[in-house]
């Protein structure tokens, strides 16, 4: 009888060794495939992070050169602005048109017409 017991009980704890392998053996599997599945998720997160990184480093360098560009026109404006200043600082319109009202005003006049129709022309869609 000691026997039968004997080998109920090896029969037992072979088989919960068994089972405990095979329950160690699917949860390994398991853990395998759900690596493999976050690994292929971070290979794809971290090409669309370069794609992302090259293209936010095109764009800089885009930003850069129309940066500079705008620069170098403002640059010109404020030259351009500059010049205007001196040349209406040279003349005084105040005195002249007090002196001959009739050749600044119509001076004046022209120049408004113009400016007038380079605005409708800018701001009218065609």
């Amino acid at each position: 009888m000691f026997r039968i017991y004997a080998i109920l009980i090896v029969v037992g704890l072979l088989g919960g060794a068994l089972y405990g392998a095979k329950y160690y053996y699917d949860t390994t599997q398991a853990t395998i495939g759900q690596l493999r599945e976050n690994n292929a998720k971070l290979v794809t997160a971290n090409q669309l992070n370069e794609e992302t990184i090259a293209k936010q480093s095109q764009d800089a360098i885009m930003l850069g050169e129309l940066n500079s560009q705008l620069t170098k026109d403002l640059q010109r404006a404020e030259e351009y602005g500059d010049e205007l200043r001196s040349t209406l600082n040279k003349h005084n319109l105040t005195h002249l048109a007090n002196k001959k009202p009739g050749l600044i005003e119509k001076r004046m006049q022209n120049a408004t017409d113009q400016l007038w129709d380079e605005l409708e022309d800018i701001t009218t869609s065609e």
